[in-house]
C-alpha cells in the first residue's frame, strides 16, 4: 500500500491504482469518457485531468498515471493531488469546449438523451458558450449490424467500443481509420459485428454515437418503470434490469454483479424483448375436430379432466422446458404425484444427470467467479461461447491474464481464445488420465483445474461415463484443499432448479426419451408440456397433449389443450443458475389477455381434477417449497456441493462409447420460444448463418 493525499485527505491505496482510482477512493469525483475499469487505459479524452503537487507544471491525465509513478515531497511527505483547483477547473472546461467543437448538439433527437455522459459532464464541468464559429465536422454513419445504430458525427474517439470488442468480446470487429480530425470508428468493410456480446458497446458509448437500433425512438428513460430481475436466456443467471412502459417491455439492460456477469450481458438477453410481445398465447384453446379453437378456462380444464380421469397413472407424463421456474415445476410434480404418476423430467433428451448422485454432480462447482482463480481449463462437449456467452468472456478474461492453458474435447469452434484441441470424443478424455501428452501433464500439475463439461457430453446414453471421466480429472492428486473443479454447464435456466426439487423420473418412471417413445407406441395417454418445445412433436402420435406456455411455438402447435402462461418478465419466480445460485425474477409487466402465472394454472387445474394442491397463494406454495428444500429460500446464495460426491462420481463405470461429442446449441439466437418469436433474433440468426438479413441497411 502507498500513502497519498487527495485534496488534503490522507489515505492508503494499492500502488497499482491509477491516480483516478486513488482520487475516487478518497471520495473525489473525476470526470472521464475513455477510462473504464474493465478496459485497458487509452488516455484519449483528457477529461480526467488533475493537479499533482511537485509534478509537471500542467494538469495530469489521472487515468494514465499510477500511484507508484508519484514522487514524495522533499521531506518524505506523501504525494499530494488536487481535483478542485482553478488549474483543474480551467483545464476541464477547455477539454469540454474542444470535445463539443464538432459535436452536433442534437440532444432532442438523440436516444442517449437523459442517459448521456457527455450531457451530464458538460453541465457539471463545461462552460455556457463556445468560441468555435467554423463549420462542424460530419462523418458518414456506418452499418455495423441489426443491433447497434450509429450516428458517428457524435463520436468523440474514446475508443471504448474498440477496446471492448478486442479485449472482452475477443472479436476485434471494430477499429479506427485515419488520424486526427479524419479518424473514424468503423468495421473497415462495413459489415455486421459478429460477437454475441456486441450490444454492450451501447452501454459503454458515452455520447450516443452507438445506440440500440431496435429501441431507437421507442421511449425516453424517464418514461420507463425499472425492475431488477434475472435473465433466463441461458443458465448463467445474469443480473438484468427490465424497463417497461405500461404493459410492454421496452428494453433490457445489465446490472452490476461481480460474481456472475460483472456488467455484461449477451445480445440474446438484451434484444429478445420484442419476442415477449409477438406470437403470444393470451387465451386457452381446445382442439375440436382437428382445429384449435378459443375456449374458456372451464372448458379447457374440463377437456383435460375428461382425459386424465380415464387414463391409468403410469400412462400420464410431464416434461418441463428450459424457462420453467422452480415453483411451477414443484407444483406440476406435486400434481403428477397426486395422480400416481412418476413420469416427470426436466432434462434434455438422454441426459444422465441424477440428483441421487449429489448436487456436486450437476452444478458448476468452481463457481463463475472461481474462473478467475483456476490454473487450467478443460472444455468437454461444450461451446461456452454459445451456451453461456458471459461465462465464456470470463474464461477469456482469465486467459488474457496469462499462464492459463485451455483444452477442448468435442467440436472445433471459435471460443475467442487460444486452446489445445485434444480430440472429439470420450477416448480423448480418457487419454488425459495418466497420459503423457502435453495437456495431460498440464492437468496433472494443476492445483486448481476447471473441467467444464457440457450437455453435448452428458446428454447421451453413455453420458454418465463421460461425467465420471471428468470427475476423475477434477479430483486428481495434488489439487488445492477444498477446490472442486467439476464444472457442469447447462444451457437451460430451469435445469438446476428442476434437479434440486427432484423433477426427474421416480421409481419405474419414464424420462423424456421414454415418454416420447411410449407416446409413439401409443402407451402414453396424457402428456403435460410445461413450456417444453424442443421435442420430436411428430413422435407423440395420438397422445393427448396439454401445453402450458407463453408462445405459439412447436408445443402449442401440437397441443390438444393450450393453457396460456406468463413469461419470465411477468411473474415472480425462482431460478437456480448453473453454478447453483438461487435467484428470483420480479414481475415487470402483466401477462396479456387471459394468461395467468403457471403455478396458478396448475393449482386451478388440480381442483378440477379432484386432486387439490395444498396451497392457494404463491406465499403458501413457497412455504411448502422451502420446507422441503430449505436452500431455495437463500436468494443470491450458493449451496455448495460436497467434494465427496465428485469423488464418488469418479468411481463410477467410465466406459463410454467411442463417438464424437456434439454441441447442444446449433443457433445461438433461436434457442427458446421467446427468441424464436423475436424479429431481431431472426435477423441476427440469418446474418450468422450467411443468409440475407431481413432488414439490413
Amino acid at each position: 500500500m502507498s500513502k497519498i493525499k487527495v485534496d488534503g485527505i490522507e489515505l492508503d491505496v494499492p500502488a497499482e491504482y491509477t491516480l483516478l482510482q486513488a482520487c475516487e477512493a478518497a471520495g473525489a469525483e473525476i470526470p472521464r469518457f475513455c477510462f473504464h475499469e474493465r478496459l485497458s487505459v487509452a488516455g484519449n479524452c483528457r477529461m480526467c485531468l488533475i493537479e499533482v503537487k511537485g509534478g509537471p507544471p500542467k494538469p495530469v491525465a489521472s487515468c494514465a498515471m499510477s500511484v507508484r509513478d508519484l514522487r514524495p515531497g522533499p521531506n518524505g511527505e506523501p504525494p499530494e493531488m488536487f481535483t478542485k483547483t482553478p488549474m483543474v477547473k480551467k483545464a476541464r472546461e477547455g477539454v469540454m469546449e474542444f470535445l463539443l467543437i464538432n459535436h452536433p448538439l442534437d440532444c432532442p433527437i438523440c436516444d442517449q438523451g437523459g442517459e448521456c455522459d457527455l450531457q451530464d459532464q458538460a453541465m457539471a464541468y463545461g462552460v455556457d458558450g463556445s468560441r468555435f464559429k467554423e463549420n462542424k465536422r460530419a462523418v458518414e454513419d456506418k452499418y455495423i449490424g441489426p443491433l447497434v445504430k450509429t450516428v458517428m458525427t457524435r463520436c468523440i474517439h474514446c475508443t471504448r467500443c474498440i477496446r471492448f470488442s478486442a479485449e472482452v468480446a475477443g472479436v476485434p470487429d471494430l477499429g479506427a481509420t485515419g488520424r486526427g480530425e479524419d479518424m473514424e470508428i468503423t468495421t473497415y468493410l462495413e459489415r455486421a459485428m459478429s460477437s454475441e456480446l456486441q450490444g454492450n458497446v451501447i452501454d459503454l458509448c458515452p455520447v450516443g454515437a452507438l445506440t440500440s437500433k431496435p429501441y431507437a425512438f421507442q421511449a425516453r428513460p424517464w418514461e420507463l418503470v425499472k425492475t431488477e430481475s434475472i435473465d433466463v436466456m441461458d443458465a448463467v443467471g445474469s443480473s438484468i434490469r427490465v424497463d417497461t412502459r405500461g404493459r410492454e417491455v421496452m428494453r433490457i439492460l445489465p446490472r452490476l454483479n461481480e460474481d456472475v456477469n460483472e456488467e455484461w450481458i449477451s445480445d440474446k438477453t438484451r434484444f429478445v424483448w420484442d419476442g415477449l410481445r409477438t406470437q403470444r398465447l393470451d387465451r386457452p384453446y381446445v382442439r375440436r375436430n382437428g382445429r384449435l379453437e378459443a375456449a374458456t378456462w372451464s372448458e379447457a380444464f374440463a377437456a383435460i379432466a375428461g382425459k386424465v380421469k380415464g387414463a391409468q397413472p403410469d400412462r400420464i407424463g410431464a416434461i418441463a422446458g428450459d424457462l420453467a421456474t422452480v415453483e411451477e415445476m414443484y407444483a406440476l410434480k406435486a400434481l403428477l404425484s397426486s395422480l400416481g404418476s412418476e413420469n416427470v423430467d426436466c432434462r434434455p433428451e438422454s441426459s444422465r444427470l441424477d440428483p441421487k448422485l449429489g448436487r456436486s454432480s450437476y452444478i458448476f462447482n468452481p463457481t463463475i467467479a472461481g474462473i478467475d482463480n483456476c490454473d487450467a481449463v478443460l472444455i468437454v462437449g461444450s461451446n461456452p461461447r454459445h451456451e453461456a456467452s458471459v461465462l465464456n468472456a470470463r474464461i477469456r478474461k482469465r486467459w488474457r491474464q496469462g499462464d492459463l492453458r485451455v483444452g477442448l474435447i468435442g467440436e472445433r469452434v471459435d471460443l475467442t481464445y487460444d486452446y489445445d484441441y485434444l480430440g472429439a470424443g470420450p477416448e480423448s478424455l480418457a487419454g488425459l488420465i495418466g497420459g503423457d501428452g502435453a495437456f495431460a501433464k498440464v492437468l496433472a500439475g494443476a492445483k486448481r483445474p476447471l473441467v467444464l463439461i457440457g450437455e453435448g457430453a452428458f446428454s447421451r446414453p453413455d453420458g454418465l461415463a463421460s461425467l465420471a471421466l471428468a470427475a476423475k480429472i477434477a479430483t486428481g492428486a495434488g489439487r488445492d484443499e477444498g477446490w472442486n473443479g467439476l464444472a457442469v454447464l447447462h444451457s437451460g435456466a430451469s435445469r438446476v432448479g428442476g434437479l434440486d426439487v427432484g423433477f426427474v423420473p421416480g421409481t419405474g418412471g419414464l424420462d423424456v426419451v421414454g415418454m416420447v417413445g411410449a407416446a409413439a407406441a401409443r402407451q402414453l395417454d396424457v402428456l403435460f408440456l410445461l413450456g417444453a418445445d424442443d421435442l420430436n412433436m411428430n413422435g407423440l402420435a395420438e397422445t393427448f397433449v396439454v401445453y402450458v406456455g407463453t408462445h405459439g411455438d412447436a408445443g402449442a402447435h401440437r397441443a390438444d389443450v393450450i393453457l396460456p402462461g406468463a413469461a419470465y418478465t411477468e411473474k415472480s419466480g425462482t431460478y437456480v443458475s448453473t453454478e447453483g445460485r438461487v435467484q428470483m425474477t420480479a414481475r415487470a409487466a402483466f401477462p396479456p389477455g387471459d394468461a395467468r402465472e403457471d403455478w396458478a394454472i396448475l393449482r386451478a387445474l388440480s381442483a378440477t381434477l379432484g386432486k387439490v394442491l395444498p396451497f392457494d397463494t404463491l406465499t403458501e406454495l413457497r412455504a411448502s417449497l422451502y420446507k422441503a428444500f430449505p436452500h431455495l429460500q437463500r436468494i443470491g446464495a450458493i449451496e455448495p456441493g460436497a467434494l465427496d460426491e465428485v469423488a464418488a462420481l469418479a468411481g463410477k463405470d467410465a466406459r463410454a462409447a467411442n463417438f464424437a461429442y456434439g454441441n447442444r446449441i446449433g443457433d445461438f439466437y433461436l434457442t427458446n420460444p421467446i427468441a424464436r418469436a423475436s424479429a431481431v433474433m431472426a435477423e441476427c440468426s440469418a446474418l450468422a448463418a450467411g443468409r440475407p438479413a431481413l432488414a439490413a441497411e
